[in-house]
């Protein structure tokens, strides 16, 4: 795991590489939504797109991490499926129900099930390298969602052109995001994390939340401002100092988010005095959410190694897989 996160500008690379080679054909019928399909380290790259590009896309762009697909979905829907064994059952399910609908399918994987169905159906589809965790390869679907929602004529070419100048961010900044990834990780050793963000950064913060649950083998639950300090701010009076809140500050936080963050941490203080944050670095919002995974991927990382857990183990996944298979 510690050298799949340190590979995170080649990834990037590859997938830009790839996402510039898909040839993909024009649907046949106008698109009115979209509809993500992917559970997991396949689905997460939904929810980032989604709220990246909140603000240019005309349609709604809408995540399913299940086996059913919305009364809406029609012909005029894009369904993005997005997995990265390919066999994952609920996004199979999902699509096949699509398919009765008459919906534009496309699909991101490196293989399995639902890349069979994608060339004898003629769907497109980008396929990505294979044979690792699909949390470890977050770059490669997200990249590809960028790039097909572009040849679809869904979105403008703004964050692709961004894309080109993420390397480099990283690459710059790669030895203090490990510093400050360890720090923070000491800091925050025996205690529960929270990771807190403004909505339009919702995404990361549940990626956050999964790559400690996965890679630390620890329990952590995630919040988006404003909605927390509508409810979840009221429950911190039963909050204890064994809770260590994460905040993910960014330079494209709502003013108001930012106020409202303020005027919670006093209140959380009451309740613990772990509260941390980490800032953002880059000149897009693109390169802030990269910014913003690599750091905390790190950060799982060195929890991990603080609890002496293998960050690849997922026995109870491979467990629950098989155990479904039997019915």
């Amino acid at each position: 795991m510690k050298n799949l996160i340190a590979s995170i500008n080649q990834q990037i690379t590859e997938a830009i590489e790839i996402g510039q080679k898909s040839d993909f054909k024009s649907p046949t019928k106008p698109i009115h939504n979209i509809l993500l399909c992917g559970l997991g380290g396949s689905g997460i790259g939904g929810a980032i797109v989604s709220q990246l590009l909140k603000k240019e896309l005309q349609v709604p762009f809408v995540c399913v991490n299940d086996y059913d697909t919305p009364a809406f979905v029609s012909e005029n829907t894009l369904i993005i499926a997005s997995s990265y064994s390919g066999n994952t059952e609920e996004t199979i399910a999902a699509v096949k129900e699509g398919m009765t609908k008459g919906a534009e399918i496309c699909v991101i994987t490196s293989g399995g099930t639902l890349a069979d169905m994608a060339k004898s159906n003629g769907w497109n589809h980008a396929i990505v390298p294979g044979g690792e965790q699909p949390r470890a390869m977050l770059a490669y679907s997200l990249i590809q969602q960028i790039y097909l929602l572009k040849k679809y004529g869904l979105t403008s070419d703004k964050h692709i052109n961004d894309l080109n100048k993420v390397v480099d961010l990283l690459e710059k900044y790669e030895s203090a995001i490990q510093t400050e990834a360890e720090a923070l990780a000491k800091k925050i050793h025996g205690f529960t994390p929270v990771i807190y963000a403004d909505s339009a950064f919702g995404g990361v913060a549940t990626r956050v939340k999964q790559q400690i649950n996965e890679n630390a083998k620890e329990l952590c639950w995630d919040h988006v401002l404003p909605e927390m300090t509508h409810n979840e701010l009221v429950g911190w009076a039963g909050g204890s100092n064994k809770i260590a809140p994460i905040y993910l500050a960014t330079d494209f936080d709502h003013e108001r988010t930012g106020y409202r963050w303020e005027i919670s941490k006093e209140i959380i203080g009451n309740h613990t005095s772990n509260i941390n944050e980490i800032h953002a670095k880059g000149d897009s919002q693109i390169a802030q959410v990269f910014y913003l995974i690599h750091l905390t991927d790190w950060l799982s990382w060195f929890m991990s190694d603080l609890k002496k857990v293998d960050p690849t183990e997922v026995d109870v996944i491979i467990h629950l897989k098989s155990e479904m298979g039997k019915k």
